[in-house]
């Protein structure tokens, strides 16, 4: 029995066919761009400028920048890696214009003058201590906190490497920093992380099954009872 061939599947488009879809005017393909990387240029963009609207807007400047320049990209580079440095540069345009009668935390400056500053920070807010229930979130609402507070420059390493899963060499490239940087500012930060989710399980530890409150009332107020019962029956 004669059956039709089947449609060959379609192929992926490679980065500079996406990247030319786009510049000649494809919106369909500029749509499926930003949903491939939403989340890495969102996430690069919230650890600069650690604000969840400014980082929006910053993907959103990104995106319009990378719009302009589609036709520039002939696929030297990784269109990621690309796209992440537009994301980059975008957001630090953003907090200088934030930070105007402030001095600007240089993403490129030594680690060791982030490093003098980190200590303090990482430990200065801690959020409600979890419920049963709502420990899942709670314990990604605490881990996304002191994230925010590592040194402008370790977190946005931290963000490329430990969430978005970038190598070292791409990390590097996306943020033009060299390999070593890299490396020194991802140990230091996951150091810096777990130095304040101890503090944390450390004061949380005084507060575990504690007795003040209600429960503490209710012991008080049963023993009594019981001594008044026991008083009234020896009478």
């Amino acid at each position: 029995m004669y059956r039709p061939q089947e449609k060959a599947a379609e192929q992926p488009l490679t980065d500079a066919e996406l990247a030319q879809r786009i510049a000649e005017g494809d919106l369909s393909m500029l749509q499926r761009l930003m949903r491939r990387h939403n989340q890495t240029l969102y996430r690069t963009a919230r650890s600069i400028l650690n604000d969840d609207a400014e980082a929006e807007d910053a993907v959103q400047d990104a995106y319009l920048l990378a719009y302009r320049a589609m036709g520039q990209f002939h696929g030297n580079a990784r269109l990621s890696t690309w796209l992440v440095r537009i994301a980059v540069n975008a957001a630090i345009a953003r907090l200088r214009k934030r930070r105007r009668q402030a001095e600007v935390v240089d993403l490129y400056a030594d680690a060791e003058q982030e490093d003098r500053l980190s200590e303090a920070n990482m430990g200065e807010h801690s959020p409600e201590q979890p419920e049963h229930a709502l420990m899942r979130v709670e314990i990604r609402r605490l881990v996304e906190d002191k994230i925010s507070r590592l040194p402008d420059a370790f977190r946005t390493v931290f963000v490329l490497r430990a969430l978005e899963e970038m190598s070292v060499d791409e990390t590097a490239a996306c943020l033009d920093i060299p390999p070593e940087t890299v490396r020194t500012r991802y140990f230091r930060a996951r150091g810096l992380l777990r130095e304040a989710l101890a503090r944390e399980i450390d004061f949380s530890l005084a507060d575990a099954f504690s007795f003040a409150g209600d429960r503490c009332d209710r012991i008080v107020a049963g023993v009594l009872a019981k001594l008044n019962t026991h008083q009234a029956d020896d009478a």
